[in-house]
């Protein structure tokens, strides 16, 4: 048996007449950029995350730089966000001039908002709450936090699609946010793409004017804006999978469920849910102390695929020399890059094809397993 670590093309055959449907539908329809189905998403993904307004952009990580340069981030100010996280939100951040200072994580996996007070300096203006593998962060303590240093919060939610903090769903909570719609994301288009949520009207009128060259009348140009569109064909599919997205997530977290229950080998740690949240499981990540990469061969002579997100934190990455930092200087984030692991997780996945990567992995022990 072969278990790929993520299969795209099963997510698409659970309702391959309908995408295929919509997708004729928009061909068919002759508009293509900015039409009824970009519209429709927006107010559908609005009303679902549970704010006033949504924006579709071309991609995940338009959304977050669009979001500080809007905002009034860059040269000369700094914005927290925590040191194991993908290196998009931090590209989100420096592409406009401003500086990432990392706040290590915590045993969710997400930043540690104990640590967060000690990072503020004079120059911070915002927290970039990165929601991690599916996993919500404490929510509370960083709006308070923010309340009490005036900064702004900025949502990353690229891989949290529909679950919650104390029952609001994330990318509701802080002034923007931020979510990616890339194909393997719980609600995944097929291409790129991308939006902010936000209850401030003001700021969703200027996402619509930065993300159509600085237009909000034909040539007519205020900013040097960009050309970040979500296409007519990516949100008529998206507004398909929406319909299905609690049910999807419904499908996630009971093959999370079952991992949780039935993984009993001692080398793994397995992965942990903070209290007042619940999880999408866009990723189910374990951490292998010592044997991360004889356990990954040892699946992978199964033919059972696994990723590891992320192998190299930003910091110690080489587009990110510049800031200065050493090996050693975020032991945490590096500590995690050297343990977690992802096991298979994807919509349409067997209870066979579970059960093999449960036995596989329950069989391992170091230097023994073949």
């Amino acid at each position: 048996m072969k278990v790929l670590a993520n299969d795209l093309k099963r997510q698409y055959e659970l309702h391959a007449a309908a995408y295929e449907e919509k997708a004729l539908a928009v061909l068919r329809s002759g508009w293509y950029i900015l039409g009824q189905e970009v519209e429709a998403f927006e107010r559908e993904w609005a009303n679902y995350i549970g704010t006033g307004y949504c924006v579709g952009l071309a991609s995940g990580l338009d959304a977050l730089w669009i979001s500080f340069r809007l905002l009034g981030i860059g040269e000369g100010d700094e914005v927290i966000v925590c040191s194991n996280a993908y290196i998009a939100c931090v590209m989100g951040i420096t592409m406009n001039g401003a500086k990432p200072v990392f706040v290590e994580p915590d045993a969710y996996d997400n930043i540690d908002a104990d640590k967060i007070e000690a990072a503020i300096t004079p120059s911070t203006k915002a927290i970039l709450a990165v929601h991690l593998f599916g996993q919500s962060c404490d929510m509370d303590k960083i709006m308070s936090i923010a309340h009490s240093h005036h900064l702004r919060v900025i949502e990353d939610c690229a891989q949290s699609h529909g679950n919650h903090w104390r029952g609001r769903k994330v990318g509701s909570i802080g002034d923007i946010g931020c979510f990616s719609f890339y194909p393997t994301k719980g609600c995944g288009a097929f291409g790129d793409g991308g939006c902010i949520t936000t209850n401030d009207k003001k700021l969703a009128e200027d996402f619509k004017m930065f993300r159509n060259y600085g237009s909000r009348v034909h040539y007519h140009n205020e900013v040097v804006g960009a050309n970040s569109r979500l296409d007519e064909i990516q949100a008529g599919l998206l507004r398909v999978k929406l319909q299905y997205l609690d049910d999807l997530n419904t499908e996630r977290r009971r093959l999370a469920a079952r991992y949780l229950d039935e993984l009993k080998n001692p080398y793994l740690i397995l992965p942990r849910v903070r209290e007042g949240a619940d999880s999408s499981w866009h990723q189910f990540v374990v951490h292998v102390p010592a044997h991360r990469e004889e356990l990954m061969n040892h699946l992978k002579s199964h033919q059972i695929g696994t990723m590891i997100h992320y192998p190299i934190p930003p910091h110690l990455s080489e587009a990110y020399q510049y800031l200065g930092f050493q090996r050693g200087s975020f032991p945490i984030a590096e500590k995690n890059a050297e343990e977690v692991l992802s096991l298979p997780m994807y919509n349409g996945m067997t209870e066979e094809e579970q059960a093999f990567v449960l036995a596989t992995i329950n069989q391992f022990q170091p230097g023994k397993s073949k």
